[in-house]
């Protein structure tokens, strides 16, 4: 299942995927479409504990799934940020400070 997520991504995974493969992303390494328990996370800093979740037309009334997914995956340790795809394209440079500030708060 990981590696058919992976070849089918979204026009914003790739860019996303683009942003943050080989530690471009303040050195962090990211992995995508990792297995957690039962579910599929879109991408996956371990070393900050962070998912970060891709949200597209997919999720429109999945509010609910979303929010017991997260709390799921936030018992094994991981803090879950979402964006939807509109502001990963459009702004991505934002995207990525949003995220460093969580991966080094002391810093922001």
């Amino acid at each position: 299942n990981a590696r058919r997520l992976r070849q089918n991504q979204t026009l914003a995974e790739k860019a996303f995927w683009t942003l943050v493969r080989n530690r471009r992303l303040g050195g962090f390494k990211f992995l995508r479409q990792v297995s957690i328990d039962r579910y599929f996370v879109d991408f996956v800093c371990e070393a900050g504990k962070l998912i970060v979740e891709l949200d597209g037309a997919a999720h429109e009334e999945r509010e609910d799934y979303d929010a017991r997914r997260t709390q799921v995956l936030e018992l094994f340790g991981y803090m879950v940020l979402r964006f939807p795809n509109e502001r990963v394209l459009a702004d991505p440079g934002g995207v990525a400070d949003d995220i460093l500030a969580v991966l080094r708060p002391e810093r922001v």
